[in-house]
């Protein structure tokens, strides 16, 4: 997959997904937008991805929406009727994607992250970023209100003023900033960065996967609403986990046998 836009590599139970335009400092093409969602829309339905990293080549995370593109050679086929249709385009359908993927995905931030690449960053679960990780809203520059996402994830990280802080001026975040208001949830070093956001993805994957899907989904899904809703979503949820019969009688069993538990998701 050398010359693809978007690498993948596993690890045990962790898929590696590695942007791969590292002279634009991985700007976000529609080619490499439509190579995430297909292999977000692939990793959903493999059981043996358990947890997701999301990274960079070289030097940069993600820059945001490759502004710099040409014409193509070959006239584009005219826009169908779902084309016309489609309010989100393929940076909203990339949030889309990358959000609403039920198992776990963390973002190893080892540069800059800009505009859409930000949104990229802040739609994963966790972010680990290295001490040489920025972030920069950008969308204002351009005359442009925020996409991709960004509004509703930044404030949901950061909180409402520090959002409009970070949006109206589009000034650079450095690392240590990110990780004292939150954008960061880690801050390693650079050279132990994305064996530190496998070590925590790992980590997570050691424990019954159908419980940690739903777990995601009762988290999202309770962000939103009052605490009634949030308690019975809770009880409802709880009888999904509890369908993997073997993994409830491994978890029983491994306690008491003080062992480390062979989760299956099963």
């Amino acid at each position: 997959m050398s010359d693809d836009e978007l690498l993948e590599e596993r690890t045990g139970h962790v898929a590696i997904l590695t942007l791969n335009r590292p002279e634009k400092l991985n700007a976000l093409s529609g080619e490499l937008s439509g190579a995430m969602r297909d292999t977000l829309a692939s990793i959903r339905t493999d059981d043996q991805v358990r947890a997701v990293v999301v990274t960079g080549a070289g030097r940069g995370f993600c820059s945001g929406a490759d502004l710099t593109a040409g014409q193509p050679a070959v006239a584009p086929p005219p826009p169908t009727q779902n084309d016309h249709l489609d309010d989100l385009g393929w940076v909203g359908r990339q949030a889309l994607a990358v959000y609403g993927l039920d198992k776990p995905v963390i973002g190893a931030v080892n540069g800059v992250a800009a505009g859409a690449g930000m949104s990229l960053a802040l739609a994963c679960d966790v972010r680990v970023g290295s001490d040489r990780a920025r972030f920069k809203t950008v969308f204002i520059e351009r005359n442009l209100s925020p996409d991709s996402g960004m509004s509703f994830f930044l404030p949901r990280i950061v909180g409402y003023s520090r959002a409009a802080d970070l949006i109206y001026t589009s000034r650079m975040v450095d690392a240590e900033e990110a990780f004292r208001i939150g954008l960061l949830d880690r801050l390693v070093d650079h050279d132990g960065l994305l064996d530190g956001a496998v070590a925590l993805a790992e980590q997570m994957t050691d424990w019954p996967p159908l419980a940690l899907r739903v777990s995601k989904r009762v988290l999202q899904h309770n962000v939103e609403c009052d605490l009634d809703t949030a308690l019975r979503f809770e009880l409802s949820s709880l009888a999904v986990g509890n369908r993997a019969v073997n993994d409830r009688r491994e978890s029983v069993a491994a306690f008491r046998e003080k062992r480390k538990p062979n989760y299956t998701g099963t």
